[in-house]
């Protein structure tokens, strides 16, 4: 079991060897994710600390690790109910929008805001920017390429927000989903179209060190499943970041277990996101 000093220990050696600074991390989601490197290369903690110091390649395997990658399409169905009806509606009598997605994992969730951006004929004046620690999920989001039969349940996802309207259910679409996707049940792969592909600009970053890796403006950022794993501190910087990158009167979107605490004078609540003051 690992204790506090273990932690520290951890996380100075990893501050002092490399570019990471992870001592504003959740340590509940830190000691769980330790633990589980622990197990899986079947070492105790001082041989992962010696590692650390002796292996670079190791430490970019152990932030990899620590980051946890997990993204659906369309994931949580009634937050893109939102999106769509509540959201875009507004950014659409804007020349342009730009939309940021923090923690863009392999990509699921940046291709679905460039498929619904497509289907509310937004897609052209749009930019939609994508980042990730990890540059393995980087690489595979910018790929485009899943298994077909992991994500098959996602499908269905796929049919709740594009074909179906919540708020009228006589209003049915047909679009389908070799619209989006190239499926080849063959090699159990579905991969994202190139026009859609070509529409995600998506790069590795540390959020903390530099929120605004593309320096722009932003009318809509998705932060979702992220602050989850900082601990109070950081969350209120990475808030105040996005305050910053924020055009007035845009959109914050985080995730359904996710809040802004402290952050009341610049942001307003308003059913499942924020908006900026």
């Amino acid at each position: 079991m690992l204790e506090k000093e273990d932690i520290n220990l951890f996380l100075n050696t990893l501050k002092n060897v490399s570019k990471y600074d992870l001592s504003d991390y959740s340590e509940k989601s830190l000691t769980r994710r330790i633990n589980k490197i622990l197990v899986d290369n079947g070492i105790n903690l001082k041989a992962l600390i010696f590692k650390i110091k002796s292996n670079k390649d190791f430490v970019e395997k152990v932030i990899k690790d620590i980051t946890v990658n997990t993204t659906d399409l369309f994931r949580d169905v009634k937050v893109w109910h939102k999106i769509r009806y509540n959201i875009l509606p507004e950014l659409a009598k804007l020349n342009n929008i730009n939309i940021f997605h923090a923690g863009v994992s392999t990509g699921q969730e940046i291709y679905s805001m460039l498929i619904l951006l497509n289907e509310l004929n937004l897609l052209e004046k749009s930019n939609v920017y994508g980042v990730d620690i990890n540059s393995d999920v980087i690489n595979r989001a910018k790929e485009g390429i899943y298994r077909f039969r992991f994500n098959l349940n996602y499908l269905d996802n796929f049919d709740d927000v594009i074909n179906k309207n919540p708020y009228n259910f006589e209003e049915n679409r047909n679009v389908s989903i070799d619209k989006y996707f190239d499926i080849d049940r063959k090699t159990d792969t579905i991969q994202v179209k190139k026009f859609i592909r070509d529409k995600a600009n998506l790069a590795v970053a540390d959020l903390v060190k530099n929120p605004n890796k593309f320096y722009k403006k932003y009318d809509l950022i998705l932060c979702r499943n992220v602050l989850i794993y900082f601990n109070q501190n950081l969350q209120t910087k990475i808030i105040n970041d996005f305050y910053n990158m924020l055009y007035d009167k845009s959109y914050l979107v985080l995730g359904l277990h996710e809040s802004i605490l402290h952050n009341d004078s610049k942001f307003k609540k308003k059913q499942m996101f924020y908006i900026k003051k």
